[in-house]
């Protein structure tokens, strides 16, 4: 293996989250031929290091490479600490900055005692220290420790090297579990899972260790139970699904006493919960009971009404020109007048509406002026998008929970929880079906039980990715007061969509979706035609003024001949086709170009950017790509574009929480997986003036007629039960 042997000796770049590095480094020895010519002389290298080791002597492994644009580099695969040897560069390295407690005067004093043998006698006992004149106990104890410490990192990064991870990856482990390091490499194995992919993770510590070990098996199980909830949305298992699934996914056949033996340790280790027959992960059985508690507690707290309500009400109607409906005067009174309400409907029921009155009375009432305003009321929402919409609508400053309850990303942890509380006395949360069981429990936890809380949203919506049936589970409590918003408001006498929607939630589809109306469009076309229909709609769009920025395409899948990648590809072509004054970089066989549109995965708090925000490329240089969000310009590195999809077809899923001006939706039998009601409504109900369905009209009638949605099995309904009659 070819390696160099020298010192770093100069710091040109350095990524604390990666560890990546871009340093000069002074050789001094070399067995590989080429680099010869290099021996004494300063070069450019590049990679990950654990521990960045100004002048202490270093072996590096890789391999001298032309780089277009930064020239030649020595990129490093792997390296080791080289200790010293020599009785002046032992010296050298105790009275360096890595060596506490131990000045030149001191180094020089243990060395001329234990001569080249000093480290070896020092790491041998520490008390052997203490033969030197002058020294003490306690500077024995630094030295000692400061020489153990520094050993430990080089020593775990290659013992994890030999295990069978990457650089990059033993220097996230050592970062992250550097004081567990010891439990790591044993039965605290697959905690590694918090950064390290659980797959990979897997098949690792069977090459490494074998296949049924009580450490394996243990972790499969969770895992098991984890992967479950994922599919399924569920926060509880059967053993039976818990076996086969175990089996299918990582070839673990467990007897029934093994299985039996198996639930007693995990319930022993406070890892699994059982009641009856149910199998629950402790923490998802610990949020669904924190949910019901913490609901009680607010609900229990005295109702800070406004005074002559109705009357306010009825002055506001006057003073906007509005006349609100019996469900929505329901919901807005109710919604003033208890701790805790909820409030559902479909498209075109004025939750928007609602939202408005509410916070005008409840600004008006307690007469808030502006930084009033921000200290007792908070709008959220589940997504960025949803946050945005709620605000524009209001003209009140609204957020995303993650934002709202200050999410640290490293440990998943949030700075507002149940040691630390916001102070808002109003808060109205939107999207509701879309917040899983995990982030509603954070939620509750970091607001104050003395709050008016308002729930709104739709219960025929798609449920949250995550797992868990929050808005259906409380509601189906009937503990809660509930408002069901059912009167649409026409846009015009032709308009089409919010009843569509109505008729995809009813299963009663009637002849109309056939026919054209002021805000929709059936285009009845072979599977195979789609693509070409798509792009003539596109082109006809484009020569009446409407482009990528109020168009979207919601289709259900990802793959396929009418598939979102597919279609995106198409799309591209049209909307920003390639061109000699647009940059372009490629990532995983896609093409990038500056002018995209493109769509957000993850939640990047530290960017104020969110899952399902929308977003253009601005601008390509080099590996730097920079993306407009809505004014907000965030910065990517090459290697983050897997953070990123185009945008010009994205999934329904992606969808939920935003409104598109125009949205077109194909539907094809080949969909077939994903053709059911609760999708096609959500895609339907994203359209705020044109929805434009493209396809067969008998796979669309299928859809509308199939009820499948995953029946999630929760407690947390049950859970609200109990504790409101306890």
């Amino acid at each position: 293996m070819n390696y160099i042997k020298g010192k770093l000796k100069k710091i040109i770049f350095h990524n604390n989250d990666s560890g990546y590095v871009v340093a000069l480094f002074r050789v001094k020895e070399t067995n590989d031929v080429a680099m010869k010519e290099k021996v004494n002389k300063s070069i450019t290298v590049t990679g990950v290091f654990t521990d960045v080791n100004i002048d202490i002597s270093m072996i590096l492994y890789g391999n001298y490479i032309h780089n277009e644009k930064f020239g030649m580099q020595y990129a490093v695969d792997s390296y080791e600490i080289e200790m010293p040897t020599t009785k002046d560069a032992i010296i050298e390295f105790l009275a360096s900055s890595f060596i506490d407690g131990c000045g030149e005067k001191t180094a020089k004093k243990i060395v001329n005692h234990f001569g080249e043998k000093t480290l070896e006698k020092i790491k041998e006992n520490r008390d052997n220290l203490l033969e030197i004149e002058g020294m003490t106990t306690i500077r024995a104890a630094k030295i000692y420790n400061s020489l153990q410490n520094y050993n430990k990192s080089s020593e775990a990064i290659l013992k994890f090297q030999n295990l069978g991870f990457t650089i990059e990856e033993c220097s996230k482990i050592y970062n992250k579990f550097k004081d567990r390091i010891d439990e790591v490499l044993g039965d605290a194995f697959y905690d590694l899972k918090e950064i390290i992919d659980f797959r990979k993770l897997d098949s690792i510590y069977m090459n490494n260790f074998g296949n049924d070990t009580s450490v394996r098996i243990h972790a499969c199980f969770l895992e098991t139970m984890q992967l479950l909830s994922n599919y399924n949305g569920d926060t509880y298992y059967y053993r039976e699904e818990i076996s086969n699934t175990l089996d299918k996914e990582f070839n673990i056949i467990l007897t029934e006493e093994v299985l039996e033996e198996i639930l007693k340790e995990l319930v022993d280790n406070k890892q699994i919960i059982l009641v009856d027959r149910k199998i629950y992960l402790a923490k998802y059985y610990g949020f669904e009971e924190n949910i019901a508690e913490s609901l009680k507690k607010i609900d229990s707290k005295v109702v800070d009404k406004i005074s002559k309500i109705e009357e306010k009400l009825k002055d506001l109607e006057d003073r906007i020109g509005i006349n609100y409906n019996r469900d929505q005067e329901k919901a807005i009174i109710s919604a003033l007048s208890n701790n805790v309400t909820i409030i559902s409907g479909g498209p075109g029921t004025g939750k928007t509406t609602i939202i408005n009155a509410i916070t005008k009375l409840y600004i008006e009432d307690k007469r808030l002026g502006p930084a009033d305003i921000l200290e007792n009321i908070a709008l959220l929402a589940p997504t960025g998008r949803a946050s945005k919409k709620m605000a524009s609508s209001t003209n009140l400053p609204a957020y995303t929970i993650h934002r709202y309850l200050k999410w640290y990303k490293d440990s998943n942890d949030f700075f507002y929880n149940e040691f630390n509380k916001t102070n808002h006395r109003l808060i109205i949360v939107d999207e509701v079906s879309m917040i899983d069981i995990e982030l509603f429990n954070a939620l509750l936890n970091g607001i104050s039980p003395g709050v008016k809380l308002i729930l709104v949203g739709d219960t025929f919506q798609l449920p949250s990715v995550g797992p868990g049936l929050v808005l259906d589970d409380l509601i189906g409590s009937d503990y809660f007061n509930f408002v069901p918003l059912n009167q649409i408001y026409r846009q015009s006498d032709n308009s089409y969509i919010p009843y569509l929607a109505k008729e995809i939630k009813n299963n009663d589809l009637s002849e109309e979706f056939l026919t054209k109306k002021d805000d929709y469009s059936f285009f009845q076309t072979k599977s195979s035609q789609i693509k070409d229909a798509i792009e003539q709609i596109i082109k006809i769009s484009l020569g009446k003024k409407i482009d990528e920025k109020s168009m979207q395409i919601l289709a259900p899948m990802y793959k396929g001949e009418n598939g979102i990648d597919n279609l995106n590809n198409i799309l591209q072509k049209i909307y920003n086709p390639a061109s000699s004054s647009k940059n372009e970089i490629t990532y995983l066989d896609v093409i990038y170009r500056e002018g995209d549109k493109v769509l957000q995965l993850v939640n990047d708090l530290d960017n104020n950017v969110f899952n399902g925000d929308i977003g253009y490329i601005e601008s390509i240089n080099g590996n730097k790509i920079e993306i407009d969000f809505e004014g907000n310009i965030v910065e990517y590195e090459k290697k983050n574009l897997k953070q990123i999809k185009h945008a010009y077809a994205i999934t329904i899923h992606k969808s939920q929480g935003s409104e598109f001006e125009h949205v077109i939706m194909p539907i094809s039998n080949s969909y077939y997986k994903m053709l059911y009601n609760k999708l096609i409504y959500t895609g339907v109900s994203r359209a705020k003036k044109t929805l434009t369905i493209v396809g067969d009209p008998h796979s669309f009638a299928k859809a509308v007629a199939n009820n499948y949605s995953a029946n999630r099995k929760t407690s947390l309904k049950t859970k609200i039960i109990e504790v409101y009659n306890s």
